[in-house]
């Protein structure tokens, strides 16, 4: 069977791809790829379950445009769905007199990006949570906390009665494209006229398979999390933020209260030398040997040397770890932190050393790809999805006209 769309990545990104895709060309055949035995294995399902309004990104950025649309359309779904989430709003706190100038620049960002923000004072931001610890904060009341691996069945259903069909166990290994996209997978092959490729950890290899020569690659960076004990459960009553470093694109170690009830403390950030390995002792060769020839690594390895060793350090010794989050929250103790699942997040990195900030989506004549697609990629599914879907009809009106 010939399919007239291929989608390849069951995360939350492919599948919102898939369903948007049948929506806007009814009646069409799509086939939906995914390696793993289940749906949003890995950054979908590891993240920290967060709505992001939109605070940090660039103003006209793609991030900036899609997450902004994206936390709307996600509690749209959720409530269409009968997924449980809540918008129980962010706090982003400010300890020390550098953080307060970053807040102003903040909140600049906020408002250039159509964020309704509210500044706090230290005595408002202890009225508002007393175990928490500031000099002000910014107060963001549209961010929440869903599950997105509900999210991503979810999608996947309506794809499905739209006509999707999904294979699970399908690693792709080939990836040719002429008159067709031949797919050759670890338990078959398919061909397809058009393909969309949401690869997240894999994008760039994907990409080359494809034909296309990426200017990046992908480096995995380890976020892990820790779990708070159930007498904590009501430690926050909103998201805990600290203020970030612009020049990274990490948030911070922060508290996020969850969809089960309880809180997460996390995540940090540590070089993965593994692309899908979440211990603290996993090793992929391949990956390892990969990102070792990348010129752009060591350049970013040179840029953010000092801030890497202290990130190492802090994975290494709870009580570092504790210090991230005791500036804001200090009565956590350290001996208090339990285990809970870790994530590894696909940066796109160029050659130059510059960590790639912004969504990045290319295509060829009869491929899509997303090679960029980092938190906030989770929130923006749904406009990414969309997008995703014209440039896909467009290729295969293309096609058609042939």
């Amino acid at each position: 069977m010939i399919y007239d769309f291929a989608v390849i990545g069951g995360g939350i990104v492919g599948t919102s791809a898939a369903m948007h895709i049948l929506q806007r060309c009814p009646g069409r055949s799509l086939l939906l790829l995914e390696k793993e035995g289940g749906l949003a294995q890995h950054q979908t399902g590891r993240n920290s379950g967060v709505i992001h309004a939109g605070v940090y990104y660039a103003p006209g950025s793609l991030k900036a445009k899609f997450c902004k649309e994206g936390s709307q359309a996600t509690i749209q779904f959720c409530i269409e769905q009968q997924i449980p989430f809540e918008r129980c709003g962010k706090l982003l706190v400010a300890t020390t007199e550098l953080e307060l100038a970053r807040m102003d620049a903040l909140q600049a960002r906020c408002l250039a990006n159509g964020i309704t923000v509210e500044r706090l004072d230290a005595p408002e931001l202890r009225r508002r949570e007393p175990h928490v610890t500031g000099l002000g904060a910014l107060w963001v009341a549209a961010s929440g906390i869903v599950d997105y691996r509900a999210v991503t069945e979810a999608m996947a259903k309506v794809a499905a009665t739209h006509g999707a069909e999904i294979r699970l166990g399908q690693s792709v290994e080939s990836l040719e494209e002429s008159q067709l996209v031949s797919i050759g997978t670890s338990a078959g092959s398919f061909q397809a006229r058009v393909a969309v490729v949401c690869g997240g950890l894999m994008a760039d290899r994907l990409a080359q398979l494809s034909g296309l020569a990426p200017d990046f690659r992908i480096i995995g960076f380890r976020g892990e999390y820790y779990r708070l004990p159930e007498k904590n459960n009501g430690i926050v009553r909103h998201l805990i933020y600290p203020i970030p470093d612009p020049a990274l694109p990490f948030l911070g170690v922060h508290l996020t209260r969850m969809i089960g009830g309880y809180v997460t403390v996390g995540p940090n950030a540590v070089l993965s030398f593994a692309r899908e390995g979440y211990g603290r002792l996993a090793f992929n060769a391949a990956d390892v040997l990969q990102m070792l020839r990348f010129p752009g690594f060591w350049r970013l390895a040179r840029k953010h040397l000092r801030t890497g060793i202290a990130e190492q350090v802090h994975s290494l010794s709870k009580s570092g770890y504790a210090a991230l989050y005791h500036k804001y929250c200090p009565e956590i103790d350290a001996d208090e932190l339990l285990p809970h699942p870790s994530g590894v997040r696909a940066q796109a990195v160029t050659r130059d050393g510059e960590l790639l900030h912004d969504f990045l989506v290319r295509r060829t004549a009869r491929t899509i790809h997303v090679c960029n697609a980092p938190s906030p990629a989770a929130t923006s599914a749904i406009p990414i999805g969309r997008h995703v879907a014209g440039e896909a009809a467009e290729l295969l009106a293309s096609a058609d006209a042939v």
